[in-house]
């Protein structure tokens, strides 16, 4: 954890999927999809963001959803498990849209807004699918703003994607922090010039090469008490 920036940002910028949301169910309903094997869950979510990057890099826009699917199919034929394009997508659709808080968030997300923090939702799950998260996980009413890449045409973690978030919300990029449990996507954000906070949820690491991170922490509760801190 570092300490050094002590001014407080204009607007904090949430990833959701691991970040705000638990991904265990999903791991239920995949492994299901894989004849029980649970364990492909990692190589199903690592594909889904491999190629969410391959259409971006291709000038392509396809909805995260579709990308998740078409891995969930890719995954299961390399384990001679045979899934129709209808059936991965409802799979993926029902898992993606049914996941729970981690324990801490709302209270989190409640002495944030009491310091006086903007937030935002910022994810690479469509406006539909998001809206639809948010209502299950009954998180709405914390943000000031739901935004999805869908708008962008690119995935995080392009360069223009973080530009365009802040754009989007009147800000400069340095004065926007993103907090995510992703390396990658606090890696794309701090190449943007945002700052950003990792939250490192279970089996999730910061990238060696990216710049430092002010804050990394182990929940969104501890990074909350280190925000509300900010001058």
């Amino acid at each position: 954890m570092n300490n050094v920036i002590l001014n407080k940002p204009k607007v904090l910028f949430f990833d959701v999927n691991e970040t705000l949301l638990d991904l265990t169910s999903v791991k239920k309903e995949i492994g299901k999809a894989l004849n029980g094997k649970e364990d492909l869950l990692s190589l199903w979510f690592t594909t889904m963001l491999h190629y969410s990057l391959v259409v971006s890099a291709s000038k392509q826009y396809k909805p995260f959803v579709n990308i998740g699917a078409a891995a969930l199919q890719m995954v299961a034929a390399n384990n001679n498990i045979k899934l129709t394009k209808t059936s991965a997508l409802e799979i993926v659709t029902n898992a993606m849209q049914h996941l729970p808080p981690h324990p801490e968030v709302k209270e989190a997300l409640v002495t944030l807004k009491k310091a006086g923090y903007k937030l935002v939702a910022f994810t690479n799950s469509s406006n539909k699918g998001l809206k639809k998260q948010f209502e299950y996980a009954k998180l709405t009413p914390f943000f000031d703003e739901l935004l999805s890449v869908e708008e962008s045409g690119n995935f995080k973690p392009f360069t223009n994607t973080y530009l365009w978030g802040a754009d989007k919300m009147n800000e400069k990029p340095e004065d926007c922090m993103l907090i995510a449990a992703h390396g990658w996507d606090v890696a794309g954000a701090l190449w943007a010039g945002f700052r950003a906070a990792f939250i490192s949820r279970p089996g999730q690491q910061l990238f060696p090469l990216a710049l430092e991170t002010e804050i990394v922490t182990t929940d969104l509760q501890k990074a909350s008490d280190i925000l509300i801190s900010y001058t």
